[in-house]
């Protein structure tokens, strides 16, 4: 019999839309801390099973810093959603252990059918998701059916499937510039922030989804100016989910990757990071001698909901990573015909930005491919 892990319930509320889904009565609950002594003692019971069971742990920026350093001690990885994509499929484990929200798990069980893929809490999920039915948004695709479809990586196994292309945040921009120099017009979704970002920098011609982050949709420029006034020689740092008022303010825009390359590179000791606080983990371990400090989410201008937090990145803790470890529960499954046909999408991204890596022409992996 499973354990049973003790949670708290986190509401929140997303503002509804007329052309996006109604996401106010989703809600996501938190595991609660374990003590010093319980967090030791499922620490060693979770490296003892993951060699056990030859399974390895893939963990997202976002999830507790716990996770994220279990990921890395054990042979795992710590990354953003295109590199655990990557990683999950190029592993030698027979079992995967995604430690992040749905779709993450999903598109793991995608690229690897032949693998077991568990996650600590099938309920962890996201906001664009959510918001983006596959109902909806395959009527949406139907009335353009001269457009591209390109979806983000937070979305469905459906939604991928109902796709020609996918992207992650730090691939999207260079996909979108070699689709539009082959003079494809996109239709874009879910997320309105980052594709009205893309939209800017490329020129493209792009009809966008209605959707957003709960976590990038909150930051405030109003208060972020103010913070910038009490920490003048701080850059600051933005995911391009962030309303457009916000990156107008960033020093660097780009992926949770890319964040992390430019507080490293960059000539400063102060960074205002503007994503989720998950990341500032990683932040701080990678870079000791630099301060980094929350853009706001909330203030003269605002009620905050989520924090700069996931809700749902939250819901991944130790016990219950340890409780799927032990039982087996928790097994990410997508219809077959689903997954063979949302892998499409995603093996043209993954072998984009591997020919980008290279030094490829990637603009030659660009059929002229019209809608799904």
């Amino acid at each position: 019999m499973s354990a049973v892990i003790p949670i708290f319930n986190v509401e929140y509320e997303q503002p509804v839309s007329a052309s996006a889904c109604d996401t106010r009565f989703a809600w996501a609950r938190v595991p609660q801390e374990p003590t010093p002594d319980e967090r030791v003692a499922l620490k060693d019971k979770i490296r003892r099973l993951l060699k056990q069971q030859d399974a390895v742990l893939v963990s997202h920026y976002y999830v507790h810093p716990d996770l994220q350093d279990l990921a890395e001690e054990t042979g795992g990885i710590v990354s953003d959603s295109l590199e655990m994509a990557r990683f999950g499929r190029d592993h030698p484990a027979k079992t995967l252990i995604v430690s992040g929200v749905r779709f993450m798990g999903e598109t793991a069980k995608i690229l690897s059918p032949e693998k077991r893929v568990l996650m600590p809490d099938l309920d962890a999920t996201c906001s664009l998701d959510l918001g983006c039915p596959i109902a909806d948004f395959d009527a949406f695709c139907n009335q353009h059916p001269d457009r591209t479809v390109v979806v983000y990586a937070n979305t469905s196994a459906a939604v991928k499937a109902r796709s020609d292309w996918l992207v992650t945040s730090s691939c999207a921009l260079d996909i979108v510039s070699a689709l539009k120099e082959k003079g494809h017009k996109i239709l874009w979704a879910p997320d309105r922030h980052l594709g009205s970002y893309i939209q800017r920098q490329t020129g493209a011609d792009m009809l966008m989804w209605n959707g957003s982050c709960i976590v990038h949709d909150e930051f405030k420029a109003f208060e972020l100016e103010d913070l910038k006034k009490q920490y003048p020689k701080a850059k600051v740092l933005v995911h391009p989910e962030s309303p457009a008022d916000v990156v107008a303010l960033a020093d660097a825009v780009g992926s949770t990757s890319a964040i992390l390359n430019a507080a490293r590179t960059m000539d400063a000791r102060e960074f205002i990071v503007a994503t989720d606080n998950g990341m500032m983990h990683k932040l701080r371990t990678l870079n000791p001698d630099k301060f980094f400090i929350e853009a706001p989410t909330a203030g003269n201008s605002a009620t905050c909901k989520s924090c700069a937090h996931c809700p749902w990145m939250a819901m991944n803790g130790l016990a219950g990573l340890a409780d799927v470890l032990e039982t087996g529960a928790n097994e990410i499954f997508v219809d077959p015909a689903v997954g063979v046909r949302a892998r499409v999408p995603i093996d043209r991204m993954l072998a984009f930005t591997a020919a980008l890596r290279s030094g490829q022409p990637a603009g030659t992996l660009v059929p002229n491919i019209g809608a799904a």
